[in-house]
């Protein structure tokens, strides 16, 4: 959430925030609800005070009896402005949970995906002397992907990955894994199933997000969509040394995305589906470091995709396609012969304080406590990658050779 001493003093940069994210609030009621917290609050404050005194003047008097009942009365309206404020505490978190962070001043201005832009490309397109077949035509036939069997045990927007793709797999990981060990990630297998109140913390339960997710009523969980949710969370409620900043973690988690509204959207294939195995990169980091960190992780993506030998392009999103605990973020996305196209393999976000206000994960510096910020970024999802490697590096004989960087992990150096 955002800090509300911001709020009171920046009402108007705060309602065109949040109007630039397409997100609908009510700073005026959320202040009204704001100040009534307040004077409740005093008058608690007040109440208090004044039964300290009367408890004093009980032990030094006679006469106890008027004292009493006066204590009385006072521990009445007491109960009373205690529920009242009960009610009203309520109704703030809920507003102020409404509120998105702001994003950066030099976010592009945008309503959605269409006015993301691009900020550069790297690789020549690949582009063959025959014609490219899509990655589910050659999974398929190569036997590495099964969305058929999938669908017959599953449903829809599931699959089978298989012989040489599963292997790729796990190469990814350890590639991935053995480049940012040396970067001073700790690695880590999180749950992935997480408490209500830890998921709504880090900022993905509002509005249209919830339908996201799947949750497990009878255990009370949420079933993570993404490792991020279960890594940013682990700290709550902690504080860290000042000289423990950056605290960078890489974190390999199944993850689990209903795809609501995506309906007829890649059905086919292992594109867009419910579950898909993912290495997420986590930051904690100093407010002053958050940018650079965030251009850190991206340099490491792109490190990444260079190392793979996948044409790709960085794009910044615009402030309607952000999503609600950002304040910047830039995807990558790799080119698809198949389809003459960019698709998204990778993304990054810087979410400030925003996350930590909600989980109260602060650092112990010279000025005192202070909220750190976080910041997360895809390292590998599995099956994107798989796609783009196999649109890439197919071959004209319907084989696919395996790029350079993977093959050590590997027993073998072409698919057929």
């Amino acid at each position: 959430m955002l800090d509300i001493k911001f709020i009171r003093e920046n009402p108007e940069k705060v309602k065109e925030g949040a109007k630039n994210k397409s997100v609908d609030i009510d700073v005026e009621r959320l202040l009204k609800v704001d100040e009534q917290r307040r004077k409740n609050l005093q008058k608690v404050e007040e109440i208090r005070a004044e039964k300290n005194k009367a408890n004093k003047r009980i032990a030094g008097t006679k006469d106890k009896k008027k004292l009493i009942s006066e204590m009385q009365k006072l521990d009445k309206e007491s109960d009373r402005l205690k529920e009242s404020l009960k009610k009203i505490e309520g109704e703030y978190k809920d507003l102020m949970y409404q509120i998105p962070n702001l994003p950066f001043d030099d976010v592009p201005a945008g309503k959605d995906e269409n006015d993301n832009v691009v900020a550069k490309q790297v690789g020549k397109k690949t582009k063959f002397s025959f014609k490219a077949e899509s990655y589910l035509e050659l999974g398929e036939k190569l036997d590495l992907i099964d969305v058929k069997r999938a669908a017959k045990v599953s449903g829809t927007r599931f699959g089978y990955l298989k012989k040489e793709a599963a292997l790729i797999e796990f190469a990814l990981i350890n590639l991935v894994l053995d480049l940012l060990k040396k970067e001073g990630f700790v690695p880590v297998i999180p749950p992935v199933m997480i408490k209500p109140e830890m998921a709504w913390a880090m900022g993905y339960l509002e509005q249209h997000d919830k339908d996201e997710a799947y949750f497990v009523p009878k255990d009370n969980l949420y079933l993570i969509g993404t490792s991020e949710q279960s890594i940013g969370a682990m700290h709550a409620g902690e504080v860290f040394d000042e000289k423990e900043l950056p605290k960078r973690y890489v974190g390999f988690s199944t993850c689990f995305r209903r795809e609501a509204g995506s309906y007829g959207k890649d059905a086919k294939g292992i594109l867009r589906v419910h579950q898909f195995d993912k290495l997420e990169m986590f930051s904690f980091c100093k407010p002053e470091d958050s940018v650079k960190e965030h251009k850190f992780l991206l340099s490491l993506e792109e490190k990444i995709m260079k190392a793979l030998e996948i044409p790709y392009q960085v794009v910044q999103i615009c402030t309607g396609d952000l999503g609600r605990p950002a304040a910047a973020k830039y995807d990558i996305e790799a080119w698809i012969p198949s389809e003459g196209r960019f698709r998204e393999t990778h993304s990054t976000s810087n979410c400030t304080d925003f996350q930590a206000r909600r989980l109260n994960v602060r650092y112990k510096g010279k000025d005192g406590l202070r909220f750190v910020h976080t910041l997360n970024g895809t390292a590998v999802a599995v099956g994107r990658i798989i796609i783009a490697i196999i649109e890439n590096y197919q071959q004209k004989d319907g084989s696919v050779t395996v790029p350079k960087a993977l093959q050590k992990y590997l027993g073998f150096k072409v698919i057929k």
